[in-house]
């Protein structure tokens, strides 16, 4: 891993001895050490030509493509963001597409061989891999986006997408004409599941009786099979639609039947307008610019507990370009949700809450903790199907 250089040492320029013969001469131009002048004007150039402090390097691996609309392009705004933010002070760089698997620690190990001092790896299945790598880079500081496991230079962090899920279904529940609803959900971890309910409990303050269906593809990013679930939700009766992928491929499948559906992660209004009733995003850059800002300053700190969880209070989600579409009270109701969020009057979990098997999973006035919302493993009441096992 590289540092920042040293100064260059200054040289002192060596007195001539005075010669016998230039003796009176010398006294007068050398003088006794404590009446030495100042040092001259030809030191000046050592120091404005002292080498500058080395910018930061810091690299990004990411799951999916940047282009991919949703979950890549939002972190890759936010490392620009944080090249804005920084500018000559860090040096920033990304791999993308790179898989879940053990392709992923030869992509970590490739970059601490090139000197980055600082890595985020921004997706679950990244966990192990730079576990391992940060284990055998003491002198890295490891960030992993959604992930649990921390260590003595990896830390975690995750934002509270299912804020944004649960805003979306307000909406999604004042608008289905059909009563049935539907998510393509991605890889069935808590993250993922937790969402669903959030929507589903957003979804039944417009409609108790909502049906919230699910179609699981099992990758955060495969457009084709994106589109086939879309599809089959909106041949189920859902009109409509909520993702948990990556691409725009939901909404555009929406648009072309003529349903309506939420952009995911970016605003995606432009990959289907009259589809789109809202997009809920991630700002992942007030996060990374605080990171890195720790980073440079010396105050960056990992171990067990280390993990940020940010959402709509710390400016990490938002629910954005909220179609006209959208009735003017139920804009005014996202409004006041939002408020809420951000000022900690809100809760979305909070009892009673019951689960699809009828069980009472929170007790009337009990309010999910962080532990509880980020063990969910099971649908609510309203959401049809199970939830898969395995992952």
């Amino acid at each position: 891993m590289s540092s920042p250089s040293d100064l260059p040492k200054r040289h002192a320029l060596k007195l001539a001895a005075c010669s016998g013969l230039l003796l009176s001469a010398a006294l007068v131009g050398c003088g006794k050490k404590e009446d030495a002048p100042a040092p001259s004007a030809a030191s000046a150039p050592a120091s404005a030509s002292a080498a500058k402090a080395e910018p930061l390097k810091i690299a990004f691996a990411y799951v999916g493509p940047v282009g991919d609309g949703g979950w890549t392009f939002a972190h890759d705004n936010a490392r620009k963001a944080v090249e804005k933010e920084f500018g000559d002070r860090v040096q920033t760089s990304f791999v993308e597409k790179v898989p879940e698997a053990a392709d992923a620690e030869r992509v970590f190990r490739d970059m601490v061989g090139q000197g980055n001092q600082l890595i985020f790896g921004t997706t679950f299945g990244y966990g192990e891999p730079m576990l391992k790598v940060a284990a055998d880079a003491p002198n890295v500081k490891f960030e992993h986006a959604t992930g649990y496991k921390q260590a003595a230079n990896q830390r975690t962090y995750d934002s509270r997408t299912y804020e944004g899920a649960y805003m979306a279904g307000v909406i999604a529940g004042k608008m289905s004409k059909s009563g049935v609803i539907g998510v393509v959900g991605s890889i069935p971890i808590p993250e993922v599941i937790r969402n669903i309910n959030s929507f589903t409990l957003g979804a039944q303050t417009g409609n108790p009786k909502i049906k919230v269906k699910v179609v699981w593809v099992n990758k955060w990013f495969d457009p084709p099979q994106e589109t086939e679930a879309a599809q089959t939700l909106i041949n189920g009766g859902a009109d409509v639609l909520m993702q948990n992928t990556d691409s725009s491929a939901v909404l555009q499948t929406a648009e072309k039947n003529g349903k309506l559906a939420f952009g995911w992660d970016s605003d995606m209004t432009a990959y289907g307008p009259k589809a789109h009733l809202g997009s809920a995003v991630i700002n992942w850059a007030p996060y990374y610019i605080a990171a890195v800002r720790e980073a440079l300053d010396g105050s960056w700190a990992a171990g067990p507990g280390k993990h940020a969880w940010w959402g709509v209070k710390e400016g990490a989600i938002d629910l954005v370009s909220i179609s006209d579409k959208v009735p003017a009270e139920t804009r005014a109701e996202i409004d006041k949700i939002k408020a809420g969020l951000k000022d900690g009057s809100f809760t979305i979990w909070k009892g009673p809450l019951v689960g699809q098997d009828g069980k009472e999973v929170l007790k009337a006035g009990e309010v999910a903790d962080d532990k509880f919302l980020s063990g969910i493993n099971f649908y609510l009441k309203g959401v049809e199907g199970k939830v898969p096992s395995g992952k």
